[in-house]
């Protein structure tokens, strides 16, 4: 099984591309299916999840080629039987968002109940809900999601209980073919919705109000075929943002959108970085400052990311002074804590929800374990700053969301290498 090496010590400099949104990239894969006509997407990332999505959508009789310029082009003209595997939902949440299209373009489809990372429960009731407000028939018989609409779906009004981001992406896709007009209210706003809504509306879906909480589409007999690029990963150039300021670096990312991480923007200019921002570029300068620990409250966008806690966990593990980071999204996401303690991090874990850090002068390598995707990176931070080599074992898990993590950080200056 294959780890990362990683000695620390060096400051990040340098320039580093961002790659596509793996969480836009994968709804937008399972979109596909809404139409028998081919569709490219480019800049999907070149990920795990991306290529076990590819691989649901070629079980399920869908045509994938990776093009010379590796777009990926889905043609899902005919497809065979309408199930999605447990032996690949189980590995990766985002594949449960076939539903949706397949419900919507064939009126059946089976769907195992879905895994992915071990970060606490995330129901899908209320993708469930919706669909039968759309007048789907559900039963989950033997995990898996058998859901029908002999006579297809019909728009309704739909308010999710809780604000979901797959519940929203899988009721945006299904009511594209729904006779009438569907409201989703209480909706996700992340800008990954605002993708997957461009995307549709680039194959004909007359969709409306898509990053607000209110979404409003309006159903069409069928999408046509076209062509669409995936927005920059903000969690990704968050994430080596991160790392530059925890390391007194300076780096700028290429390729993003400022405006979509403006909340972790501001944390890291609070925890004492030069930031610039330009066309298509954040620039990020320590000057060679050790960071000042700064407080996190994780919150829906446009709060701060769920999916950025654990990096400022590492940050504020060597920063001067203490911080409070509170997690409300998730009750299970600090199962890095323990690692990064046995690199002699000092935070305190209280119930759930909150962990309190305490900064140290330095981090000591030692021999850890990857837990889940996110909470890798920051394991990936802290062996940056941390005196000697550390080796980071499961790092599958870092494969799952960063595309070539050992090259882009070599890039930069890290000293970091793959390693079996």
């Amino acid at each position: 099984m294959d780890k990362l090496s990683i000695t620390g010590g060096n400051p990040l400099a340098g320039r580093l591309r961002v790659s596509g949104a793996k969480n836009s990239a994968l709804p937008i894969l399972a979109g596909t299916l809404l139409t028998e006509q081919p569709v490219t997407i480019r800049n999907a990332p070149h990920l795990h999840d991306v290529t076990t999505m590819i691989e649901l959508l070629g079980t399920l009789g869908a045509d994938v080629v990776i093009d010379e310029k590796l777009n990926v082009e889905v043609c899902a003209g005919t497809l065979g039987e309408l199930l999605a595997p447990y032996e690949l939902v189980k590995t990766m949440r985002a594949s449960f968002l076939v539903l949706g299209p397949l419900v919507a373009r064939f009126g059946q489809a089976r769907v195992s109940l879905p895994g992915g990372c071990a970060i606490g429960s995330r129901p899908v009731d209320q993708h469930l809900k919706g669909l039968e407000a759309m007048g789907a028939q559900i039963e989950v018989v033997d995990g898996y999601v058998h859901a029908s609409a002999a006579d297809g779906l019909r728009g309704n009004d739909v308010y999710m209980d809780v604000v979901t981001v797959g519940g929203t992406e899988n009721l945006m896709m299904a009511a594209c073919l729904a006779r009438g007009r569907t409201r989703l209210r209480n909706c996700a706003q992340e800008p990954e919705i605002t993708d997957l809504g461009n995307f549709l509306s680039a194959l004909g879906a007359k969709i409306s109000g898509h990053g607000t909480a209110t979404i409003e589409i309006e159903g069409v007999p069928a999408l046509h075929g076209g062509s669409h690029k995936i927005m920059p990963d903000r969690v990704e150039a968050g994430t080596y943002l991160v790392a530059a300021a925890a390391t007194g670096g300076r780096l700028r990312v290429m390729d993003v959108e400022a405006d979509i991480l403006a909340s972790v923007l501001e944390k890291l200019r609070q925890a004492g970085a030069d930031i610039k921002i330009g066309e298509g570029w954040i620039e990020l300068d320590m000057h060679g400052r050790r960071p000042r620990a700064v407080d996190i409250e994780t919150a829906p966008y446009p709060g701060f990311p769920t999916d950025m806690q654990a990096q400022f966990m590492a940050l504020n593990a060597v920063a001067e002074g203490a911080a409070t980071i509170r997690e409300n999204i998730f009750e299970n996401r600090f199962m890095h804590v323990q690692e990064m303690n046995r690199l002699g991090a000092d935070i305190e874990v209280h119930g759930h929800s909150m962990a309190v850090v305490h900064g140290v002068g330095a981090l000591t390598a030692a021999p850890v374990m990857a837990t889940d995707l996110r909470a890798s990176s920051s394991l990936v931070i802290a062996a940056l700053v941390a005196q000697g080599t550390t080796l980071i074992d499961r790092i599958y898990h870092i494969d799952r969301g960063y595309e070539t993590i050992e090259e882009k950080l070599q890039q930069v200056g890290a000293q970091v290498q793959r390693v079996t």
